[in-house]
């Protein structure tokens, strides 16, 4: 075997793991009825991939080969263990036939309706409730985004150590509570599809606002949350809010140029050069909108979230943003899904549309997030507004002291400077 011929085989296998890990990992946990020990059969595919294609070159369908070789191997190990007749008895004879589809059609053929069903029950599993919102992140990056544990580590800003901890600790749990690898009952859905959309939109933020560091934004995340949003959107196609979270993140994610300029300091939402949002990306979130309303989820809170990112969208600068609007929208939200943070959004979007007293009076009697830069920051905004300038220097300075995000200090900091 020639240097090149072994290059190529094992850069075509990493790119096709990357790609597709998570379906390799969905299709060995069926079986096996075990994420923890899914995955482990999932990478024994991929070592077998990095040993075998420089040999008898890279087969005419890889991720098929992947999919096909971790199922084989899953078997393997149900037999081993004396349990493939239980395994046979829960699954029915979908295995034997998947078995025949292959000998007759060739490699990967009957798999490809199973694979969407299990990614489906791959979601639901990693982001299950019965772990912590921490361990959710971090098992649903390192399965359905296919990172290992250092790149988890990173795009969290977490050790090494405290991800592998995280991810060990949510397969042991899985393990221990006998969660099953399965769809939830029609009953728990909406819980659990919940539970999935807020894993994935928490991924997000902390890319799009990371909470500590040097950095403002971690794109990396963004776009591995907007990949999971359009997995979801293909796997329930008629969730009107998966849609509307698809819609929102494309939406956001279209900022992601402007936001840092070239010095790498934060730019804020006003001061963007907005020829620079990806216009493609916003017309995929209008698309998705409209899907989510079409399917009666126009008042849902990713949603309306996602209809205030349109008001900035079809703006074509700063002074023409319809903030009258974009405060109703908030005043929707505050009932839909009342939180601090939406009130503190509200009351900027009411000092943008002109009541910045009615805004800061809004904020004041928000007394829930003590700690919280954005408050500070908020409060700043409006106290400047109404001209009261010493005032607002003093909050930006309060907030620039929260704030654990060095880039975000540096702004708020920068504002209160400016103010004298």
């Amino acid at each position: 075997m020639t240097g090149p011929r072994r290059e190529v085989a094992h850069r075509t296998a990493e790119t096709v793991w990357r790609m597709e890990s998570a379906a390799v990992v969905a299709v060995a946990s069926r079986v096996v009825g075990d994420v923890g020990l899914g995955e482990e059969i999932a990478q024994d595919a991929f070592v077998a991939a990095l040993e075998q294609w420089p040999v008898d070159g890279v087969p005419p369908n890889p991720a098929g080969w992947l999919v096909t070789t971790a199922r084989h191997k899953a078997l393997d190990l149900v037999r081993r263990r004396g349990t493939y007749a239980r395994k046979l008895a829960e699954v029915g004879r979908s295995i034997e036939r998947e078995q025949l589809h292959e000998e007759v059609l060739g490699v990967g053929a009957g798999l490809d309706d199973r694979i969407g069903d299990d990614l489906l029950r791959l979601v639901f599993t990693t982001c299950h409730p019965s772990l912590t919102t921490e361990s959710r992140v971090a098992l649903t990056l390192r399965l359905l985004g296919g990172l290992r544990t250092d790149e988890v580590a990173r795009g969290l800003l977490i050790s090494e150590a405290t991800a592998a901890q995280r991810i060990s600790r949510a397969k042991r749990t899985l393990a221990r509570e006998g969660v099953a690898f399965d769809l939830p009952a029609a009953d728990h859905m909406p819980d659990r599809l919940a539970s999935v959309l807020e894993v994935v939109y928490l991924v997000f933020n902390e890319g799009y606002v990371a909470t500590s560091g040097d950095s403002w934004a971690r794109p990396e995340l963004c776009h591995e949350a907007v990949r999971l949003a359009r997995v979801l959107c293909a796997l329930l196609p008629d969730e009107a809010s998966v849609h509307a979270l698809d819609a929102l993140l494309e939406l956001q994610s279209s900022r992601l140029t402007s936001r840092v300029s070239a010095a790498g300091d934060p730019v804020p939402l006003l001061d963007q050069d907005r020829r620079l949002w990806d216009r493609l990306l916003v017309r995929r979130g209008m698309a998705a909108l409209e899907r989510a309303h079409r399917l009666g989820g126009a008042r849902g809170a990713y949603a309306l979230q996602a209809a205030i990112a349109v008001c900035h969208a079809s703006a074509a600068t700063a002074s023409d943003t319809d903030w009258p609007l974009i405060a109703g929208l908030y005043a929707q939200l505050s009932t839909v899904s009342p939180s601090p943070v939406v009130f503190v959004n509200r009351a900027v979007a009411l000092g943008m549309a002109g009541s910045p007293a009615e805004g800061l009076a809004l904020v004041e009697r928000i007394d829930a997030l003590e700690g919280y830069p954005p408050l500070e920051a908020a409060r700043g905004q409006l106290l400047e507004q109404l001209g009261r300038a010493e005032e607002a220097g003093d909050a930006f300075r309060a907030a620039a002291a929260l704030t654990r995000n060095a880039g975000e200090r540096s702004l708020l900091l920068r504002r209160a400077d400016a103010l004298g």
